[in-house]
């Protein structure tokens, strides 16, 4: 008699990002560009041990009698984890098309595709929303290329095992008292969605990414603008996105009315610890502005900065966190109702407010060293992340830098919005920054 398979309960923040797959395909990547060839087999084995070391890779999301679970795969099904991508099959630098969305409910948590190209391998570690959030998957990268390293030099090395650790917000909870949970929750303003990035049709298109790099010296420019204004580097993207939305949609309505963004914070920073296994630990919060047509980014950075230093100063992602769990003591049923309400929203308003996130600095430090196939050392010539796809009417734009390069990117599907407008709005963004 076989035995039953193993289950580990799904934390809120888990089961709300894999429903969140109704309104855009949460699939993520990192993508790193080598300037040389990786060992194919290593990179494969490296793919297996990882999830050998750590049960929730080695998982698939269930809700088997209408408990959120992971449960873990039979080790055939783990060959998903790994795929090698010839040369001929998408020659474009960076990708255009992202790879092959990830299936969280058959599981594994991880799949790396090693493109062959003749400047060197582009290795794409892809991971689920439902599994972790982008701090969690630059993190999984980095894992990755240690097993990776770690097998080059020693055949017989193992990760080490992670075991069944915790994925839950309850350590964030625990930083604060009961009083302040309740106040956090009081004070915290429901999201109201008040407008939207342009769309050609509702339905789905085409997955499609866009980016634009910024020279190196653009950062420099941008740091001083932002002491310049009492804001950060995060403040001054966050004020051009808002600005650039402004005019792609051209709308006399926006002019001076309060619009809102969504954006994110990262609560691994309050947990003291360096390194956090993969999981979601991010938080989204409103940031609402006015301004008019023509407004520089001056007067839009003070607003920003206000609101960030605030939301800093307060108990980040508390409410959020009691917010979803409040949700959850009502079952999947409730959490289905959410959703099923979520869109009729969107559907019957048509509003959907836009989303950025800053990822920060990619450092090639906690990549490499990496040793290619001929025992070179290999260079990293890029790292970027590949967002979210969304569909109408949500839109996504995430910034990352690499070697003092910006990169601001959004991922959508085709058809549904048109790339021309998608170029020209990530024109008018790199148009508004110092």
């Amino acid at each position: 008699m076989p035995l039953p398979p193993i289950r580990r309960p799904a934390p809120a923040f888990d089961i709300f990002n894999v429903h969140f797959e109704q309104i855009y395909d949460p699939t993520m990547h990192v993508l790193l560009a080598f300037d040389g060839q990786i060992d194919g087999e290593v990179m494969r084995e490296a793919a297996m041990r990882l999830m050998a070391s750590n049960p929730y890779l080695r998982s698939r999301y269930t809700e088997a009698d209408g408990l959120p679970a992971w449960e873990e795969i039979p080790e055939d099904m783990w060959e998903g984890a790994f795929a090698l991508v010839p040369g001929g099959e998408d020659e474009s630098q960076p990708l255009r098309t992202p790879p092959q969305p990830l299936d969280v409910r058959s599981g594994p948590q991880v799949r790396v595709s090693l493109y062959r190209r003749e400047e060197g391998d582009l290795l794409a570690v892809t991971c689920h929303h439902g599994f972790c959030d982008a701090g969690g998957a630059a993190a999984l990268a980095r894992q990755l290329l240690a097993a990776y390293r770690g097998i080059m030099a020693d055949p017989d090395h193992f990760p080490p095992p992670t075991g069944a650790y915790d994925r839950s917000t309850d350590r964030i909870l625990a930083l604060y008292p009961e009083e302040e949970r309740k106040r956090a929750l009081l004070e915290e303003e429901p999201f109201v969605d008040r407008w939207r990035f342009p769309i050609e049709r509702t339905g789905r298109g085409t997955p499609r990414i866009a980016s634009r790099t910024l020279p190196p010296g653009r950062l420099g420019r941008i740091k001083a603008f932002g002491r310049e204004h009492g804001g950060t580097v995060n403040d001054v993207l966050i004020g051009a996105v808002f600005l650039a939305l402004l005019k792609i949609r051209n709308d006399p309505s926006d002019r001076g009315a309060p619009r809102s963004l969504l954006t994110s914070v990262d609560l691994r920073r309050y947990l003291g610890q360096e390194e956090c296994p993969p999981a979601n630990l991010s938080i989204a919060y409103e940031i609402t502005l006015s301004a008019d047509a023509d407004a520089p980014l001056s007067d839009i950075v003070g607003q920003v900065a206000a609101i960030t230093a605030r939301r800093k100063s307060g108990s980040p992602g508390v409410a959020a966190i009691l917010f979803y769990e409040r949700i959850l003591s009502g079952g999947m049923p409730a959490v289905r109702g959410f959703f099923e309400e979520m869109i009729a929203r969107y559907q019957t308003s048509g509003t959907k407010n836009p989303v950025f996130s800053n990822l920060g600095i990619f450092d090639p430090g906690d990549y490499l060293p990496v040793p290619g196939k001929n025992g070179r050392m290999l260079g990293l010539r890029d790292i970027r992340f590949f967002p979210c796809v969304c569909r109408p009417y949500g839109f996504l734009v995430i910034a990352s830098t690499f070697r003092d390069r910006l990169t601001i990117t959004t991922a959508y599907e085709e058809g549904a919005y048109s790339t021309a407008a998608v170029e020209r709005f990530l024109g008018y963004v790199d148009g508004y920054l110092p």
